[in-house]
């Protein structure tokens, strides 16, 4: 894979980047798999580079989170953070291969190319260049397993840096923003529903407590409540959906068209500006649900009920502007590009390990998570000057 000698003149690493993305693509990290080949291959890398690196492996041994570090460890470093992993690619969805790079004009297309595997082939890029001496501040490369099902690897990450004696000062986190500063996001929590009825004969309907009808009764309380935050708020018109969502995301019910289901799965979605609220609204809606619908459906069926089981939450990722690394940075930072509803690591790093973070990375988010993702040639290289600029600010100050 390469880019055109004219798009070559735009960065001398350009080339580089390019190359690690088509191998960082070729490696199929669909969360439902194992990430550990593409951990050795950045792991292989970074050690060359005479990096320390650590492997944190998760209690399966079949997914692991890398951090690799070089610098000064008495003064507060810099993390860039990127995750490993992508959402599942159907290859009858594609025009080419989801996991093998392909270049169509000024784009580079394959899973993960945005999201957020640009990124990572960015800072493969620019590390020899960025580690060269002498820093005055450490850089933390990290990278994790399993963030676009909920952030289950980063927290293992935060609190390792926590853990030591002087923790980095900020995180920048590379999900995709178009190289804007991100200074916020929403927090998320993924709840399942299992709605318990009791069926039979779809001719004695009436007699029945039908799972998927009230299921779907559920489903219209959730909206309207997101509705309710679109009317009434809270508001915070930095993000680009200034309110709080909620929204059913996935549905099973029923075994028959002649049956009346007695089961029925759904899972739902709520994403919040507000984090200290965020569990007190799932609270209240819940309540509001089973006030209207349980004591209706257990005088029909003593069996009948709602189960509620969080699928996975990660908090919001707050300011992080009043911190004192990115008072120091902030000169050469990009410009701002306000908060985001998509959610990354960077409210785990701030909750589970103290530390400020922020949002800057290459690519569109509006290409995320679809058949055909790309990423722009021109955002890897805007990635690679910001990193170009970092790495001069880390050794010169």
């Amino acid at each position: 894979m390469h880019a055109s000698s004219a798009q070559l003149q735009d960065h001398p690493r350009l080339a580089t980047a390019v190359s690690h993305l088509e191998d960082l693509i070729g490696f199929d990290t669909t969360s439902a798999h194992s990430n550990l080949e593409i951990i050795a291959y950045l792991k292989r890398y970074f050690d060359e580079l005479g990096m320390e690196t650590t492997v944190l492996y998760d209690k399966s041994g079949e997914k692991a989170n890398l951090i690799s570090c070089i610098g000064p460890k008495d003064v507060p470093g810099i993390v860039l953070s990127g995750h490993t992993d992508v959402v599942p690619a159907n290859p009858e969805r594609w025009t080419s291969d989801p996991f093998r790079l392909e270049q169509r004009g000024h784009r580079l297309f394959g899973r993960g190319s945005c999201d957020m595997k640009g990124f990572a082939a960015c800072v493969m890029a620019a590390a020899p260049a960025l580690i060269q001496g002498p820093l005055k501040r450490p850089f933390y490369f990290c990278f994790s397993h399993d963030e676009e099902v909920g952030c289950i690897g980063a927290p293992a990450i935060a609190k390792h840096l926590a853990g030591l004696e002087v923790p980095p000062g900020l995180a920048i986190i590379g999900e995709p923003s178009e190289m804007h500063l991100i200074n916020g996001q929403k927090g998320k929590i993924a709840m399942q529903v299992t709605v318990r009825g009791e069926g039979g004969h779809s001719s004695f309907a009436p007699q029945h407590v039908n799972a998927v009808e009230y299921a779907s009764r559920i489903i219209a309380m959730i909206s309207e409540r997101s509705r309710r935050y679109e009317r009434e708020g809270p508001f915070d018109h930095d993000f680009s959906v200034p309110h709080a969502t909620a929204l059913a995301t996935l549905i099973n019910g029923g075994v028959a068209t002649n049956v009346t289901p007695d089961t029925c799965e759904f899972v739902f979605e709520l994403r919040s500006i507000d984090q200290q609220a965020a569990w007190g609204d799932m609270r209240a809606l819940i309540d509001e649900v089973e006030a209207s619908l349980l004591p209706e459906m257990r005088n029909a069926s003593t069996v009948a009920g709602i189960e509620w089981q969080e699928r996975f939450s990660y908090p919001a990722m707050d300011d992080a502007t009043d911190s004192e690394l990115f008072k120091l940075l902030e000169p050469i930072l990009p410009p701002r590009g306000g908060k985001v509803s998509y959610g990354s690591e960077g409210g785990v790093f701030e909750i589970d390990g103290g530390i400020p973070s922020v949002i800057i990375g290459p690519g569109s988010i509006r290409q995320a998570h679809k058949p055909d993702e790309f990423i722009e040639i021109d955002q890897l290289t805007r990635c690679l000057e910001f990193f170009d600029t970092l790495g001069g600010w880390m050794t010169h100050g």
